[in-house]
């Protein structure tokens, strides 16, 4: 998982804000305001000093009038920036036809206050980038015409006008620039912060679905190995309780035969256990799984509990994958036990055939014969049987037949290249 996008350095725009928001200015339109009242009083402070330097300086060619006057337009346009991020288009406009006002009152200064830069800026940031251009160059445009008519036949006007030109045209497109810039990496910013949240919740979402994977397999794994041995257990126990009294010799043995019973129950659950820890945590980690190969004694277990079981091999076998092999086993002692327990002394047939294109397993019995021993009411081996061959793409089927019994089909087909490759294998293990 790719690690979280590093902080980006803040604007200095975006450091006034946080520092208006820890000032409890949290809505934008008072921040603006606070930020609006801020530019005025440092405008009118710069041309109070203007004001006491123009009397003494004459180069400025501007009295101390006019000084006040520009900066009292300069302080409303200090102020107009309440308007900044509500209306960013209206708030420019208004702040250059106050900039008119300053350029008619003395346009040789070129006076370009805080404002425009500042109006310029916020709508690159906020509009487009060929609005907020456009919308420079219409400014440009209409100061220098200003300049153009305060400027009309006096001497050295055209310098002045190319000197405004200039002035404004740097401003506003180097403002526009920024504003453009800024917006384009909060945008990028948040694409990375959304992309960042994105990978988080789907490696959440991961986990989540492996977790529960790994909950429903143990689940199963442990239904298939404890409801098969304590079906069997179960049914002996009740076969011990007729005989203990009548034939103490037969209970005897049929309490041993629990005792036994019981120890394999705790072997295959360490096994289980075993299968279900990561490899190197524990020995019991490589032991080995049951798979077709051991039906016949899964079915000669069922045979000494009393079950009449019928069971036949067709066809030439195949060597499956782990996980197919032990899936048809499991599925085979599944069936078994939910016929020892819902239908007791019903034959079983257990039928397991290799074709050329698939491998089949076939397991019904007739309806109970005898009244069924209390061993709970049903449970989770149908679901279990039927995630078992969704894991490994066979088709399952089970449902009642005709005659009240039950049938459960389990078919995985095989492909030609497989077969030939599974052949091999087969072959090999056989000339060990």
């Amino acid at each position: 998982m790719s690690a979280p996008a590093p902080a980006a350095a803040l604007t200095p725009g975006e450091r006034l804000d946080k520092a208006l928001s820890r000032a409890r200015a949290a809505r934008p339109f008072t921040k603006d305001a606070a930020l609006a009242v801020a530019v005025a009083a440092t405008t009118l402070g710069l041309y109070a000093v203007l004001a006491r330097l123009a009397p003494a300086d004459a180069s400025l060619q501007v009295t101390a009038a006019e000084v006040w006057t520009m900066g009292a337009l300069a302080a409303a346009q200090g102020l107009l920036l309440c308007l900044r991020r509500m209306r960013p288009g209206l708030c420019l406009a208004l702040v250059v036809a106050v900039q008119l006002g300053v350029i008619a009152v003395a346009p040789q200064i070129m006076a370009q206050g805080f404002g425009p830069a500042i109006a310029a800026y916020t709508l690159g940031t906020l509009a487009s980038a060929r609005f907020a251009f456009t919308a420079a160059a219409v400014a440009v445009v209409l100061e220098t015409g200003a300049s153009v008519a305060a400027t009309w036949g006096e001497p050295g006007a055209a310098v002045t006008v190319l000197n405004q030109l200039g002035s404004s045209a740097l401003l506003y497109a180097a403002a526009s620039i920024v504003g453009a810039y800024v917006a384009t990496r909060r945008r990028n910013w948040a694409l990375a912060q959304e992309r960042a949240e994105q990978v988080l919740r789907a490696a959440r979402e991961r986990t989540e679905r492996s977790v529960r994977a790994e909950r429903t397999r143990i689940a199963r794994e442990l239904h298939d190995v404890a409801a098969h041995h304590l079906s069997g257990m179960v049914v002996q126990a009740a076969a011990i309780e007729r005989l203990i009294d009548r034939d103490p010799a037969a209970a005897k043995d049929g309490a041993a035969w629990i005792r036994t019973q019981g120890k394999e129950t705790l072997a295959n659950l360490r096994q289980v256990v075993g299968l279900l820890r990561e490899r190197g945590d524990a020995g019991d980690g490589d032991a080995p799984v049951p798979g077709l190969s051991a039906l016949d004694a899964l079915v000669a277990e069922s045979r000494r509990l009393g079950d009449d079981v019928d069971f036949a091999r067709e066809g030439e076998p195949l060597v499956l994958p782990p996980i197919a092999d032990i899936s048809f086993y499991r599925i085979a002692q599944q069936a078994l036990t939910n016929a020892r327990q819902h239908a007791p002394g019903a034959p079983v047939r257990l039928r397991l055939a290799y074709t050329d294109h698939a491998v089949e397993l076939l397991a019904a019995n007739g309806s109970a014969r005898r009244a069924v021993a209390e061993a709970g009411h049903g449970g989770t081996g149908l679901v279990g049987m039927r995630e078992r061959a969704d894991l490994v793409g066979a088709e399952f089927a089970a449902g009642r037949v005709a005659d009240g019994g039950w049938s459960v089909r389990l078919r995985l087909a095989v492909r030609e290249a497989d077969r030939e490759r599974q052949g091999e294998a087969f072959t090999k293990e056989g000339k060990r």
